[in-house]
């Protein structure tokens, strides 16, 4: 047998795109924070994606309506393809384009935080949706492979993953909500703080808040390839 296999494949182009995702730590981290203060302050996560990406994005808004890790207030995420009598009947009324874009401006309000999964960064319903967000005043967010692409283009901030490879790419987009909601987590007792009057700094009560003490967040990979080198990203 000759040629390499399709995990060697698929590993190799996913340990090629591990080191430079390590750059997006930083971008996460204020995300997060971000995140947590609108959510506290009574704002909402819109999100949305096509296919793999819907998926990933019903994931990101089921760990912050529910946990990541320790029990904590429910915190307001929607993902909108997940309505899914509200899809058909935009669908059917206004097109595909629209699917997203009219849920946008029926939810969204000022403040609000979008944020758009796409591999290819060109999907037509995520940008209209991202016009319609910056229409409303929403802060635009988006989750795609290489930049630049048309949604980072419309978006307030990109985090683009740097591979052709679209299932690397939704892969990175995964740990990216893993991470994602693991710094909002961290940063919800100074939001709660702030929010309530408190101190930056003072002690958060288990009612408010069991979010896990602060700390880096580790983001660390390692991986070996048979018969070829190790890749590491820490």
């Amino acid at each position: 047998m000759t040629g390499r296999s399709p995990l060697d494949v698929h590993l190799a182009n996913l340990a090629a795109a591990l080191l430079p995702y390590r750059r997006c730590e930083e971008l996460l981290a204020r995300w997060g924070e971000t995140l947590a203060r609108r959510l506290v302050d009574g704002g909402r996560l819109l999100v949305a994606g096509n296919g793999g990406s819907a998926a990933e994005a019903q994931h990101l808004t089921a760990e912050l309506v529910g946990k990541l890790r320790d029990d904590r207030q429910p915190l307001s995420a929607i993902a909108l393809h997940a309505e899914t009598s509200a899809m058909t009947a935009i669908g059917n009324d206004y097109g595909y384009d629209e699917v997203f874009a009219r849920q946008v401006r029926a939810h969204g309000r000022d403040g609000d935080i979008l944020l758009l999964l796409s591999t290819s960064g060109a999907s037509p319903n995520l940008l209209h949706a991202a016009h319609a967000g910056r229409d409303t005043g929403l802060r635009c967010w988006a989750f795609t492979g290489p930049a630049p692409n048309p949604l980072a283009d419309l978006c307030d901030e990109t985090l683009a993953v740097d591979s052709p490879d679209n299932q690397v790419v939704q892969e990175l987009h995964l740990v990216s909500s893993h991470v994602l909601c693991e710094y909002v987590e961290r940063a919800l007792p100074a939001a709660l703080a702030t929010a309530a009057g408190a101190p930056v700094g003072a002690p958060v009560t288990a009612e408010t808040s069991a979010a896990p003490a602060a700390g880096p967040v580790r983001a660390g990979v390692e991986v070996v390839l048979d018969g070829g080198p190790q890749v590491e990203a820490r």
